[in-house]
């Protein structure tokens, strides 16, 4: 089935979905996501595909799949290539966003949205396995720390009963989800001072903050190559999401953070700066602390009163799923110093 046959075989009682895949080179992996998507038993109203600057054929690999194609002068980030692929699908009741590295089943999206259509959920994510270790699981949904760390919950687990349980979530990771259309309108766009990497969980706070709630579906299955663009420890990737830490902490975290949050950020952000030693890029992540420390006061954000209640449920989240599933070295000695 072709793109163009997958959107017009859409019926009126069904809702309207847009898929949004932001991409930079790799066009193998592109082309291979776009045939995958065409064969999705729930139907797709238009796929939007956002070339962030790249300097391979993925816009001609795009066009010919039947994609719209939104070509970006640079590479502008993640978030930013996400916003102008939500702004393209305006008009569609539903979005998914989508990774140009994931794999779906055939009926991912079926899944996700027998769940969601006449239920009060914004979001929704589903069971991510890794693409070279299916057995493994990738991801499901994310949760933080009061360190200001994320965890993206199950990653590198053996599959297993736990990961079948449905459950409500506050932080869908957009490597693969869908989102009411709505839900851009009520807490905003992506924020772009985060260029890629916990730009997700920012946005996720914020839908907690909102009160927007989502679910975790593990019927729906998806395949993730992960970090196929620059690798998991590339520099650049370090030193984004060594900012990116600080940054979640200047923008959600309250004023007096320093004396009730303190300790943890300074532990939970100290060690994972041990594991980037660990692999070899301390340099990467001292630029992204110094790079935070920067921006820190500009991104200063107005607390909500909530967010201490948001924070706890979702370091709880992560205890109880280390505790149930083994605890990783990180998260042992992150819980004991704190």
């Amino acid at each position: 089935m072709s793109l163009d046959t997958a959107r017009t075989s859409a019926c009126a009682t069904v809702a309207t979905v847009a898929v949004v895949i932001p991409t930079w080179n790799r066009a193998g992996l592109l082309a291979r996501a776009l045939t995958n998507l065409a064969r999705q038993t729930y139907p797709i109203e238009r796929v939007i595909v956002v070339d962030n600057g790249g300097t391979d054929d993925s816009a001609a690999v795009a066009t010919r799949a039947g994609a719209r194609v939104i070509s970006l002068p640079e590479n502008m980030g993640f978030a930013a290539a996400v916003n102008r692929g939500i702004q393209e699908a305006a008009g569609t009741e539903w979005i998914s966003i989508l990774n140009n590295d994931v794999t779906l089943e055939p009926d991912w999206l079926a899944q996700v949205m027998a769940k969601l259509e006449g239920g009060k959920a914004w979001f929704a994510t589903g069971k991510l396995f890794n693409a070279q270790a299916r057995e493994r699981i990738d991801g499901t949904f994310d949760a933080v720390c009061r360190g200001g760390c994320a965890w993206r919950c199950g990653h590198g687990r053996l599959d297993s009963p736990l990961w079948n349980k449905p459950r409500i979530i506050q932080l869908a990771p957009f490597t693969a989800a869908v989102f009411r259309a709505g839900v851009f309108d009520r807490v905003g766009l992506l924020d772009e001072r985060f260029e890629s990497y916990l730009e997700d969980v920012d946005f996720g706070l914020r839908c907690a903050e909102a009160g927007l709630g989502g679910l975790y579906v593990p019927e729906a299955v998806a395949y993730h190559e992960g970090s196929a663009t620059l690798g998991r420890w590339h520099g650049d990737t370090v030193r984004k999401i060594a900012r990116n830490q600080l940054l979640l902490v200047a923008k959600h975290y309250p004023q007096n953070w320093v004396l009730r949050y303190g300790w943890p950020v300074f532990v939970a952000q100290a060690l994972w700066g041990i594991v980037a030693l660990r692999h070899g890029a301390p340099v990467s992540y001292l630029a992204g602390k110094v790079e935070g420390l920067r921006q820190f006061r500009g991104v200063r954000g107005k607390p909500c009163a909530g967010f201490p209640a948001i924070l706890e449920r979702s370091e709880k989240e992560i205890r109880e799923i280390q505790q149930l599933t083994g605890f990783d070295l990180y998260w042992r000695l992150y819980f004991a110093l704190t």
